[in-house]
């Protein structure tokens, strides 16, 4: 085979004829897209991360961490609606980039994704089987470490995070990614119309608690508002960036949204204002909800896994605790709900492209789902779930969620240079300028910067903690990479269809 052949690219023509024919039933609209997205935003970031993110790193910064994060995903929103008006297929940024650059850079790309998208759900997981242990204890239910922990655990020396075997296996977690996988294979607009009730639940849980919590703020707890550095990345701005890319995952909603363009009726209109709709509308709440709970509790004390919970407990109402811990379960669980949404529809669209076997694209007779790739996703995940420890898993999230978003800014870019002609019914603003052929944009170029910066001190920890002889994360993502360089050279990159590829 020619090494040609691993940069051919598929027309954007033959991308809007497959999502027009896929089988799928097109039902969602923009509202859907939007809850989609919240529906995936909210959940671990406020619920779970934001507890270890501002006890561990930054303080009451954690506020500003958000703002950061925020942007940087905002940036790459921008990036992902005009795309997605351009390329409405189902695939997300895997189809962007295989439209744009090519196969090789495709399969790099949904490979990153996959690697996002399992550890996210794994993650999500580990947090609702906290949150679900801590309402049984309400009730004087207490279930025993080796079924509600993970196998690995971790904890935090010198500003760098440690790693040691503690045993268990959360079946907890592993239960919850069961539950979510037999919604997903009964429909998307069975999953739509649950995820609606979810996000409307804890949307009115913590509204709840900001009205309720906000009486009880201390301003004294926000002082100092970026704590001095006292090592590592414990606190100062090292604390605050840290933080941000602790977090940054937990935006990863917004990229799900554009994962459901092929179910989506007039997505060129829809998309855009599903994505920024709900990236807005999730970034508003994070704040909030951040400045009233660090108003409440020192931010040393909220290094656990049930942050809101605990604020609740200060304020006095023993009852409300109880429902701020449910409200974080259906929070979980819609997140969970659409993070494997996503999941099986990148595995989807790779399988139609035979990247990936034939299984990941079959589709229930019945639901008209790819019923088997629900349960594989979510099958992985749970195993993930109940060896690794919250820390790893957001660490690694993170870095593939950046990854993943620089591809996308340059595939925009490549794609305005290659592709001039084609229909874009949203832009980025602000334009950009030319080198030669090539069109540099101004807000790809800003995301790409601040994709890098997230990553960063991720990065440092790693290396650090490598250094220190915890190889485990650099371990995984090395093992990870090579694996799936093995699986394209020996079966993806023989059994690409690509009769239809430019």
């Amino acid at each position: 085979m020619s090494p040609s052949r691993l940069f051919a690219r598929k027309s954007i023509e033959v991308l809007q004829r497959q999502t027009q024919d896929n089988g799928m039933r097109k039902v969602l609209g923009p509202l859907q897209l939007v809850l989609l997205g919240v529906g995936c935003i909210v959940g671990a970031g406020i619920y779970v991360m934001i507890g270890p993110a501002a006890a561990n790193y930054a303080g009451p910064g954690v506020m500003l961490s958000f703002l950061i994060a925020g942007t940087a995903c905002a940036l790459t929103a921008l990036c992902y609606a005009e795309l997605a008006a351009a390329v409405p297929a189902a695939g997300s940024s895997y189809t962007y980039c295989y439209a744009a650059m090519g196969e090789v850079y495709a399969w790099t790309l949904g490979w990153l994704l996959m690697l996002e998208y399992g550890l996210a759900g794994s993650l999500l997981a580990v947090g609702f089987s906290g949150y679900l242990i801590s309402l049984l204890g309400d009730f004087g239910v207490h279930l025993p470490a080796a079924i509600s922990t993970s196998w690995l655990q971790s904890i935090l020396v010198d500003g760098h995070v440690k790693f040691h075997v503690g045993g268990g296996f959360n079946l907890i977690a592993v239960a919850a990614l069961a539950a979510i996988a037999a919604v997903l294979v009964g429909g998307v607009s069975k999953s739509a119309w649950v995820n609606a009730m979810l996000v409307a639940i804890k949307v009115a849980v913590l509204a709840s608690f900001v009205a309720i919590g906000t009486g009880s703020v201390d301003a004294r707890n926000w002082s100092p508002f970026i704590p001095a550095n006292e090592g590592g990345f414990t606190y100062g701005w090292q604390g605050v960036f840290r933080a941000s890319s602790i977090l940054f995952f937990a935006y990863l909603g917004f990229e799900t949204v554009s994962t459901a363009a092929g179910e989506t009726k007039n997505p060129q209109r829809a998309m855009p204002i599903g994505i920024l709709g709900a990236l807005g509308a999730s970034t508003v709440i994070y704040i909030i909800v951040a400045a009233v709970l660090t108003g409440i509790v020192p931010f040393r004390e909220l290094g656990v896994a049930d942050p809101i919970a605990v604020a609740v407990d200060r304020i006095g109402h023993p009852s409300f605790a109880v429902l701020i811990k449910i409200g974080a379960l259906t929070g979980l669980a819609s997140v969970l709900l659409v993070n494997g949404y996503g999941h099986s529809r990148i595995c989807y669209a790779m399988a139609q492209d035979g990247l990936l076997p034939a299984t990941f694209a079959r589709l229930s007779p019945r639901f008209r789902t790819p019923w088997i790739g629900c349960l594989v996703v979510c099958a992985i995940s749970a195993l993930l779930a109940a060896l690794f420890p919250l820390s790893i898993l957001g660490d690694l999230v993170s870095i593939g969620t950046a990854l993943a978003f620089i591809i996308v800014a340059l595939s925009l870019m490549w794609l305005r240079t290659t592709r001039p002609d084609i229909a874009r019914p949203f832009r980025v603003p602000f334009g950009g300028f030319r080198i030669g052929n090539v069109w540099i944009g101004y807000i790809p170029v800003a995301a790409i910067v601040l994709c890098i910066i997230m990553i960063l001190p991720v990065v440092f920890d790693i290396v650090e903690q490598t250094r220190r002889g915890d190889v485990l994360p650099a371990a995984v993502l090395g093992g990870y990479g090579a694996l799936g360089a093995l699986v394209y050279a020996f079966y993806g990159m023989r059994r690409a269809r690509r009769v239809e590829a430019v």
